[in-house]
């Protein structure tokens, strides 16, 4: 009799089990490992089955999104998460190469300091994630040799320590260096320190990269007539920052040229600190750097400093770019018969803001500063007015419409118009070219980001997210000091916990789990992501098939999601009203075959962008003037009430 009961129970829990809708629900997640068998208790099934209660309605799950879910296994995903319930989560560092592997995570390659000597020529050819640390260092002569280094890399991390430290005529060659990477972390301490002679000479370095960020840390200190040649350095970059720190001081003789450094890239903001300071007979050319950029930010702080005999020069510097800022703070300040030049300086089409403070103050022996052909909007403070002379000084006269200024050379006649130069075709256009038939420009699409997973929210929940919390958030991912791993998590925390501007609820996103909940919480239970198909027709002609306004086309509100650059996969989603969301088939222009479908959003209010926005640059008009659309691009979405 027990045997037979027995017998039914287990018949009846097998039958249970096999209709369970808790399994059915979670037949798509695997566990990682074991064959690919269902695991109920992955973080991935846990996401799925909270968004089949989140979300009202049968709509099939987007699978972009999905592939962005955690993949770690149950397993992992507990041993991680006592981790990081652990000391505020910095017991993680503990395990950093294993968690960072098994979550999918954007970690750097930690690179230790060195003892090793290299006392041979090196030369190197498709290499990353290096640790050069003493090489060339007391070497006479020589060369070392990088060619093609670093090439097409997501995030090349090398560390370059004491290399050419106290040599004499030992010379370095960086060619094509970190070419059309990603995020490229390159640092240089204490490089050609005290070295006599010799130099470096860097051409193509950094071109085309999305995130470059370069530090230079007592680079040549020290030296005697050595020489740095900057060209090509960071051209067509976008967003980053090139760091020098204590660059050449207490040198001599000190020769440093930099051409076309920035060239035509966005936002990229440029630090010089005690550059040349107390040198001796230094001289610097600045020669076509940060021109065609959009917003260039340098800063300059105690440059040439008490030097003597330092020669100066800046020629078509920040020419040609919109708006840009340079700070000057104690340039040339207490210097010995200095002579600093700026030629064609800082005319931008939109104005940009210099500010010099302590500009040559306190400088003797006929210190001369000469500004010919300046840009606009400039502040001078405690300026030594002994041997500067200014002549043909821009002013601005305005234009017909809004953030239209036009910039006019006293004495020259010579004017420029605002130009579209810095927005590539495509990226912003009006509602009415959303249509039938219509071919436009597509821009480059393509998700240049880092590929990287969410966290589970059972441990992104006991993680610190502030910048009050960066010391310990530096400590879970090992990032160093004033490193790019430290930039980078200062500054997406910074706009996470940036005021919303006027009519927007944002939200910092590292969890699906918290992506649901906002867009849920803004739009109701009734939602759909929606994401561009594909990459197909980036940066060429697309031709507009047929076209559908999502909720009936009627003015909405809509939940947008763009990703951040964090360890984690990190998305700021944020909540504009007054919107517009549109399908569409795109089309090859000449074969009219389909080769994606796209999702357009329509922002009907802009009367809160900037003036300098992109979209004016591109499309004329101003703020609160025009509507502005722009394609939602890969791996970025927007969530709308569902149709």
């Amino acid at each position: 009799m027990n045997k037979q009961l027995n017998f039914i129970c287990l018949f009846m829990l097998i039958l249970f089990l096999s209709t369970s809708p808790f399994l059915l629900s979670v037949s798509s997640a695997t566990d990682g490992g074991g064959g690919g068998a269902a695991n109920p208790f992955t973080p991935k099934a846990s996401l799925l089955r909270y968004w089949e209660k989140e979300i009202r309605n049968n709509l099939p799950k987007p699978n972009f999104l999905l592939s962005k879910a955690s993949p770690l296994t149950a397993v992992d995903a507990a041993a991680f998460s006592k981790l990081a319930g652990s000391g505020g989560g910095t017991a993680l560092s503990t395990r950093l190469p294993e968690f960072c592997a098994a979550a999918n995570l954007l970690c750097f390659p930690d690179l230790g300091n060195s003892l090793e000597k290299h006392d041979k020529d090196a030369n190197f050819a498709i290499y990353a994630d290096k640790n050069f640390t003493n090489y060339g260092t007391s070497r006479p002569g020589g060369s070392d040799q990088f060619k093609k280094y670093s090439d097409n890399a997501n995030i090349p991390v090398n560390d370059f320590r004491r290399y050419g430290r106290d040599s004499a005529g030992h010379s370095e060659s960086f060619n094509s260096y970190a070419t059309d990477g990603n995020v490229v972390d390159q640092s240089f301490h204490t490089y050609g320190s005290g070295a006599a002679g010799g130099g470096g000479d860097f051409v193509g370095y950094a071109s085309g990269v999305n995130v470059p960020n370069l530090g230079f840390t007592s680079y040549s200190d020290h030296a005697t007539g050595r020489t740095q040649s900057f060209n090509s350095y960071s051209e067509n970059g976008n967003a980053g920052e090139q760091s020098f720190t204590s660059y050449g001081k207490n040198g001599n003789g000190p020769e440093n040229t930099f051409t076309g450094y920035g060239t035509e890239s966005n936002v990229v903001g440029s630090g010089f600190s005690n550059y040349a300071e107390t040198a001796n007979a230094g001289n610097d050319t600045f020669k076509g750097y940060g021109v065609d950029m959009n917003n260039p930010t340098n800063t300059f702080s105690n440059y040439a400093s008490g030097g003597n005999g330092a020669v100066e020069s800046f020629t078509t510097y920040r020419e040609k770019s919109n708006v840009g800022a340079d700070s000057f703070t104690s340039y040339a300040k207490g210097t010995n018969a200095a002579k600093v030049q700026f030629s064609n300086y800082g005319k931008s089409f939109n104005e940009g803001t210099d500010t010099f403070s302590g500009y040559g103050k306190g400088s003797t022996g006929k210190t001369e500063v000469g500004f010919t052909g300046y840009g606009v909007n400039n502040t001078f403070k405690d300026y030594s007015k002994d041997g500067a002379s200014f002549a043909r000084y821009t002013n601005v006269s305005s234009g017909s419409g809004l953030g239209s200024s036009l910039v006019k050379t006293k004495g020259s006649g010579i004017s420029g118009s605002l130009v579209n130069k810095w927005v590539e075709p495509g990226k912003f256009f009006r509602e009415e070219m959303i249509k039938e038939g219509t071919v436009m420009p597509m821009p480059d699409i393509r998700d240049k980001m880092p590929k990287r997973s969410f966290l589970p929210r059972t441990i992104l929940s006991k993680l610190p997210f502030s910048t009050s919390k960066i010391s310990e958030l530096k400590q879970i991912f090992k990032a160093s000091d004033n490193g790019s791993m430290e930039k980078m998590m200062r500054e997406s925390l910074q706009e996470c916990e940036r005021a919303p501007s006027p009519g927007e609820t944002k939200r910092c996103i590292g969890s699906l789990e918290d992506m649901i909940d906002f867009a849920t919480s803004v739009l109701g239970r009734n939602v759909a992501a929606r994401s561009t198909l594909n990459v197909s027709g980036s940066k060429k002609n697309v031709m507009v098939g047929k076209v559908s306004g999502i909720n009936g086309g009627r003015v909405t509100q809509s939940v947008s999601c763009h990703q951040s650059l964090f360890p984690y996969l990190l998305y700021y989603c944020h909540s504009v009203p007054k919107v517009r969301v549109y399908e569409a088939d795109l089309h090859d222009p000449k074969s009219k075959a389909k080769i994606n479908h796209g999702i357009a959003i329509c922002h009907l209010d802009t009367s809160a962008w900037s003036p300098t926005h992109g979209a004016f640059l591109s499309l004329g008009s101003g703020p609160g003037r025009i509507e502005v659309c722009h394609w939602i691009f890969e791996n970025d979405m927007t969530w709308t009430i569902a149709d």
